[in-house]
């Protein structure tokens, strides 16, 4: 058996349009093997934990912080180029120490050094996150064979100035994936949520401070299971066509449209970043312009490639018919009706607690209502429960209201959640 890691595109949809028809919708399930990497020399990573230590991490959430710290720190593989940084208004390596920062390979002793060095970590100081990123982006470029990924954990809001911050998201994005933690009650969301999307990772919520470290060794052994670097998914659309988006909707929802790195004119990559042994899944949506009964085209042709080598690791067709039999054209694939779906609760949900905070009572009932409704038909027990907490239906006349004095640490569940989707029923985990 190979030690290379294997990887399968299918794609789902109804290829079948009315004679007006000009949107075709497609859900790609990209799979991989991860490759046989216990017998395999493992591939070169490269990681930097990055710790909130501002003033208003004092008291237990710097303890905290600092067993979740040691805890990536021994979840990392011998070999792993790694560092730590202390984020507070500014950005320092705290491990390994040094004139100029740098990264060092974990063993047994290095990975003791660090655990001493996370174990002064004080709270001082105010949250400057984009220095945190750039100092993680130099860190990490410093080895650009290897699999790049960081950690990133805060508990504030950032301090920075807005533009300074997209600029630095924008500068570093695609260079590294970071996955991101929020704890306590007074961070925002949305800040995190900027971070993931430009950096192609997760951000999550950790209600229970004393469940971090396990957040922490989870996150990191998922990142030491990764086995190929930076994948794009490769997308051609004929030339009267127009490619309307490229979104990942399993196991999070995230927008990859505006990642696109022309090919040529008429093809585009987007970045998917590493790969281990798993399963995703993206939404293709492609207008084309109208044809004629029983035509067939090609409305888009998908490839997973490596853009340095160029290889091409997995392929697969869009296709469109036009028909006049409506039982064919009025056919809804599954897969593509499911996710739709979910994008869907994810923009109701966001919608009505955005509602909700600029006191715009009739609009926040109305979409988080129809979210309870769509969580609760496609098998988001979690969110419903959730939602149940912020608004209110009276099961006999359908009448909804917002509940008062809602937790807070329920709606930033809620909002950190909506980006996680759940599978089609019936498919599997």
């Amino acid at each position: 058996m190979s030690d290379q890691a294997a990887f399968t595109l299918t794609i789902d949809q109804n290829k079948f349009l009315p004679l007006d028809g000009r949107e075709v919708h497609a859900i790609l399930t990209v799979s991989s093997t991860g490759g046989l990497t216990t017998q395999a020399v493992p591939a070169e990573a490269a990681e930097v934990i990055i710790v909130d230590t501002s003033g208003s991490m004092s008291g237990s959430k710097i303890r905290e912080a600092r067993q979740a710290a040691a805890t990536a720190v021994q979840t990392l593989r011998d070999g792993v180029y790694f560092a730590v940084v202390s984020g507070t208004g500014s950005a320092k390596v705290v491990y390994p120490s040094g004139a100029t920062p740098s990264l060092v390979q974990a063993n047994p002793a290095t990975r003791a050094e660090a655990a001493k060095a996370v174990d002064r970590l004080l709270s001082y100081g105010g949250t400057a996150m984009g220095e945190w990123l750039k100092l993680a982006g130099h860190l990490l470029s410093t080895r650009p064979q290897a699999i790049k990924h960081a950690l990133l954990m805060t508990d504030g809001q950032n301090n920075e100035r807005a533009d300074v911050f997209a600029s630095v998201l924008s500068a570093w994005s695609g260079t590294f994936v970071c996955d991101c933690l929020g704890i306590g009650a007074d961070w925002a969301p949305a800040e995190l949520r900027k971070v993931a999307e430009a950096m192609l990772g997760t951000f999550d919520y950790v209600r229970d401070q004393g469940d971090l470290p396990e957040y922490f060794r989870r996150l990191t052994q998922a990142s030491m299971s990764k086995t190929v670097a930076d994948l794009s998914l490769r997308v051609w659309v004929p030339q009267a066509a127009r490619l309307m988006f490229v979104k990942q909707v399993d196991p999070v929802l995230l927008d990859l449209t505006g990642k696109r790195a022309d090919v040529n004119p008429l093809t585009g990559d987007y970045p998917t970043g590493s790969w281990g042994a798993e399963e995703r899944k993206y939404h293709i949506c492609v207008e084309v312009p109208p044809g004629r009964i029983g035509q067939e085209i090609r409305a888009g042709w998908v490839k997973l490639v490596h853009p340095d080598t160029q290889d091409v690791l997995a392929s697969g067709n869009v296709l469109a018919q036009w028909t006049d039999d409506l039982a064919l054209s009025t056919q809804i694939n599954g897969n593509v009706a499911h996710y739709t779906g979910q994008a869907e609760l994810h923009d109701l949900i966001q919608d009505g607690l955005s509602a909700r905070a600029m006191g715009d009572v009739e609009t926040a009932t109305a979409r988080l209502a129809k979210a309870r409704d769509l969580a609760g038909a496609s098998g988001r027990e979690n969110t419903a429960k959730l939602l149940d907490r912020v608004v209110e239906v009276d099961p006999a006349t359908g009448t909804a209201r917002l509940r008062k004095n809602v937790d807070k640490e329920d709606t930033i569940e809620l909002d950190t959640g909506s980006v996680r989707t759940s599978r089609l029923r019936g498919e599997g985990s």
